[in-house]
């Protein structure tokens, strides 16, 4: 899967990931286009370009812990993989049950070695696995839900699609002596599976 214009290591990431692990056997011959694709449970992996952005905003690097919100079918947790290289760890957390499962059986396909994942709340963290890093909340969110923020180690990012139900804007969220700092991605609106649980839409 080529990515243009993006870092090195997103790059590299994406072409030493096999998106047709991720993807369900009918939907494999569209692994490689730059579109969102059904994974099964009404959930859906998103479009290369727009996860190569939110890596890029993320900037996540070796040796880091790195936590994604809504792993999904684990395609991003692989390409995080590659990113924190053998030394780092990347932890993903899943709403649906069934889908954590197929994913941990994708992230064997691929050899991910220095993945975890968990089904649970996402919104809520895994508390003793913190702090982490970098958070990446891959699921629609109507604000960035406080105990990741707490969980956040101090000069780490959280990205997230932030809005309504129907369209989001990538929010970054830093850390910086305890302190929150916001900015935006102004280039572009985004409609991403919402959040379940307690901190999700209502």
């Amino acid at each position: 899967l080529l990515i243009q214009g993006f870092s090195p290591a997103i790059t590299k990431a994406f072409g030493s990931v096999k998106r047709e692990f991720f993807v369900p056997e009918e939907m494999q011959k569209f692994a490689y286009a730059d579109d969102a694709l059904p994974i099964g449970f009404g959930q859906t992996i998103s479009q290369p370009s727009t996860i190569a952005r939110m890596l890029e905003l993320l900037d996540a690097g070796e040796e880091m812990k790195v936590l994604e919100v809504g792993s999904g079918s684990g395609y991003v947790c692989a390409l995080l993989s590659e990113i924190a290289g053998k030394k780092g760890r990347v932890y993903g957390i899943e709403y649906l049950k069934g889908l954590a499962e197929i994913s941990k059986n994708n992230l064997k396909k691929q050899k991910a070695k220095n993945v975890e994942i968990m089904q649970g709340d996402g919104a809520k963290g895994i508390p003793g696995k913190a702090p982490f890093d970098r958070i990446l909340i891959s699921a629609a969110c109507p604000f960035v839900p406080k105990p990741l923020f707490d969980q956040l180690a101090d000069g780490g990012k959280i990205v997230a699609p932030v809005g309504d139900k129907y369209t989001q804007a990538l929010e970054i969220v830093s850390k910086v002596k305890g302190r929150m700092l916001k900015s935006h991605y102004h280039e572009g609106f985004f409609v991403f599976v919402p959040l379940r649980g307690e901190f999700g839409f209502k």
